[in-house]
């Protein structure tokens, strides 16, 4: 191995181990939930699995606003221009907040409602309303601490993120345990319980994030002004690059959310299996994911740096290293499939919804590991944004959900068959993505 390549995955361990570290303690939150709610019962785990769907779509609008202006961050970054980055994090938190608050309002005042897009089962809904009218406060901190630590990691500031993220994690172990099971005297509030618990891990979080932005961050600061600067030129950078972003991101939320509606109305038994099964999936990418994220910040740096042939040549290794992980995830999932009937109460439809399940996903993550960095990573870190979004509406949309729809409620195909379709889009995607990254049409340097 030459010193170019040992520096090479130097910088990749630095970068990706602390990010594969976030992603595992997000999964290990959303873990948390799946496990102590399963033991509650199937429906408990069903209706809070359904209406996290709405803090799903969020967090990612939250990921795609800040991924488009990472693209410019990045960038900037490499030119060492700190006083622009703060102008585009004010710029992301005015629009994050205010999201935020659309959502928490939505949470909080029609939880029946937004219940009812996913599931028409009375139980299942009362316990997702339950839920959401506690957790729905807790948009507003997260539309905060995550646009702070996701634009921080542009500026290769990424070990912060585990300390926030881990200490949430903890807090969200022990608070779900005490209210959802009613330990230390406090009554056993099951849904609502774990609501609680996540909003005050929320809570913490934002405690954490200030404490650093003011008192040890000396990089990029926070600006109250910046919440409301007016730069006409950087604005149209940002519109430019971010906002494809942040509708490509939406677009997949609400593919995603539409994909959940679906097997929403096929049952408990199928949102309880698909409920376990997408926690699995996060599981077994929290080092692609990583690895996407760190192709992002290494090739917008380079780009920045207007060191075109080497970002050619990190967008190589990082396509290699993708699939390597893909197929890591792949194993991950079919290893853990037969040991999760043993710690959760599932019917027998269930389990066996969810052994059909874990295979068809184990194929679905090396695609979704390879599209991401292709797409996520390669592709926006050259400012190429508006393909991700054609590319992601255009399959998710109109293949893998519109074929999954017919054939659940106007065919009538078995449930596996109904998954298959649905997890499609992934696989569909994989010659269009690496036609764009072959062609270098992403390798643009948009700093000014």
């Amino acid at each position: 191995m030459s010193i170019e390549d040992r520096r090479f995955y130097k910088d990749v361990f630095r970068l990706v181990m602390p990010m594969a570290v976030q992603n595992l303690i997000n999964v290990g939150v959303t873990s948390t939930d799946v496990i102590m709610l399963g033991r509650v019962g199937e429906t408990a785990l069903s209706g809070v699995s359904l209406a996290n769907q709405v803090y799903f779509i969020l967090s990612l609008l939250f990921f795609g606003l800040t991924s488009g202006a990472c693209v410019l961050t990045a960038q900037y970054w490499g030119k060492k221009d700190t006083r622009t980055i703060e102008k585009v994090m004010g710029m992301s938190f005015r629009i994050s907040i205010a999201a935020g608050i659309v959502f928490a309002a939505g949470a909080i005042f029609f939880p029946r409602y937004l219940m009812l897009i996913f599931t028409s089962d009375p139980a299942i809904i009362a316990e997702g309303v339950s839920y959401l009218k506690i957790v729905g406060f807790s948009y507003i901190l997260s539309a905060f601490t995550n646009v702070y630590l996701n634009i921080i990691r542009s500026i290769e500031r990424v070990v912060i993120a585990t300390v926030v993220y881990g200490a949430s994690l903890c807090a969200n172990i022990i608070l779900n345990s005490i209210f959802i099971f009613g330990l230390l005297g406090s009554p056993a509030m099951g849904a609502a319980g774990a609501a609680l618990g996540t909003l005050l891990s929320r809570a913490i979080e934002v405690i954490i994030v200030v404490y650093y932005a003011q008192k040890k961050n000396d990089v990029v600061k926070i600006h109250i002004r910046d919440f409301f600067v007016r730069d006409k030129a950087l604005g149209r950078d940002f519109f430019t690059y971010a906002f494809p972003v942040l509708l490509n991101e939406f677009a997949w939320g609400a593919g995603m959310a539409a994909i959940s509606a679906i097997v929403g109305h096929l049952g408990s038994a199928a949102v309880a299996a698909h409920s376990v099964t997408q926690v699995c999936r996060q599981l077994s990418m929290v080092i692609g994911f990583g690895i996407s994220s760190a192709t992002a910040i290494m090739i917008g740096k380079a780009i920045g740096e207007k060191k075109e042939e080497l970002a050619r040549e990190y967008g190589q290794r990082f396509v290699k290293l993708s699939i390597i992980c893909g197929i890591g995830g792949a194993v991950v999932i079919l290893a853990i499939s037969p040991l999760l009937p043993l710690f959760l109460k599932l019917t027998p439809l269930a389990k066996s919804y969810l052994s059909a399940m874990m295979v068809i996903m184990s194929y679905y993550v090396i695609g979704q590991s390879f599209n991401s960095t292709i797409v996520v990573g390669v592709l926006r870190a050259g400012g190429d944004t508006r393909f991700g979004l054609f590319l992601d509406v255009g399959v998710m949309w109109l293949c893998s959900i519109a074929g999954a729809a017919v054939g659940a409620f106007v065919i009538g195909i078995p449930m596996p068959w109904v998954y298959i379709l649905l997890c499609s889009d992934e696989v569909i995607k994989i010659p269009f993505s690496l036609w764009r990254y072959k062609s270098y049409r992403w390798l643009r340097n948009v700093t000014r």
